[in-house]
C-alpha cells in the first residue's frame, strides 16, 4: 500500500505525485481539506486517518512541507508504516518559506521510528542543501543528493519524474 502525500498547494496535474498515482491506480493521496493555509494539528490527524485507514502498514511518498508534515506525526503516532520516501522536505524556519503554514514550526529533530529515505536537490528555494543534510541526519534518512533540480515538483521539470520512481521502488522494495 502507498500513500503520497503533498505539500503546500497541493500537487497538482504535472507533479509526479499525480503521475504516480495514475500510473498506479492502487495508490491513494492523503486528504486535506486545506492546502493553502494548512494547520498542523489538522494535517497531522489527516493523515493518522489515512494510515489507520489502510489495511496494511503503508510507506509514505512526501513532497516538500508534507515531509515536516511526516515528522511531526512520527512524533504522536502509534501506528506503524513500512517507511517514508521524503523528497524535497521544505524548511518551515526559513525566512524565504512561503506565508500560510500555521504551526509546522519548529522543525522537528527527532529520529523518525521507520525507515526513510531523503531525496534534496542542491539549489532548492525552500531548504538549503545543508539543512536537507541536517534533516536526514536527524531523522536516521538516507540521503540522496540528486545536484541541482530546484523543489523537485512539476515548476522544475519533474513531471512523471522516472528517476524518482526508481528510487521509490528500491526503498520500497527494500522495506516490504
Amino acid at each position: 500500500m502507498m500513500l503520497t502525500v503533498a505539500g503546500l498547494w497541493n500537487s497538482g496535474p504535472n507533479h509526479w505525485q499525480t503521475h504516480w498515482e495514475q500510473a498506479n491506480p492502487s495508490w491513494k493521496r492523503v486528504f486535506h481539506r486545506e492546502y493553502e493555509r494548512p494547520e498542523r494539528h489538522e494535517w497531522v490527524r489527516e493523515l493518522e486517518q489515512a494510515v489507520a485507514a489502510c489495511p496494511e502498514a503503508p510507506m509514505l511518498a512526501a513532497h516538500s512541507l508534507a515531509c515536516t508534515l511526516v515528522a511531526h506525526w512520527a512524533a504522536t503516532t502509534r501506528l506503524k508504516i513500512r517507511g517514508a520516501f521524503l523528497v524535497a522536505p521544505s524548511d518551515v524556519e526559513a525566512a524565504a518559506y512561503p506565508k500560510g503554514p500555521v504551526g509546522f514550526a519548529p522543525m522537528p529533530l527527532a529520529r523518525l521510528p521507520f525507515a526513510s529515505l531523503l531525496v534534496a536537490s542542491t539549489n532548492d528555494p525552500y531548504v538549503s542543501a545543508e539543512r536537507a543534510r541536517l534533516f536526514a541526519q536527524s531523522w536516521g534518512s538516507e540521503l540522496v543528493v540528486v545536484g541541482p533540480a530546484g523543489h523537485l515538483n512539476s515548476d522544475s521539470g519533474h513531471g512523471p519524474w522516472p528517476e524518482g520512481a526508481a528510487m521509490l521502488a528500491r526503498f520500497s522494495e527494500a522495506h516490504s
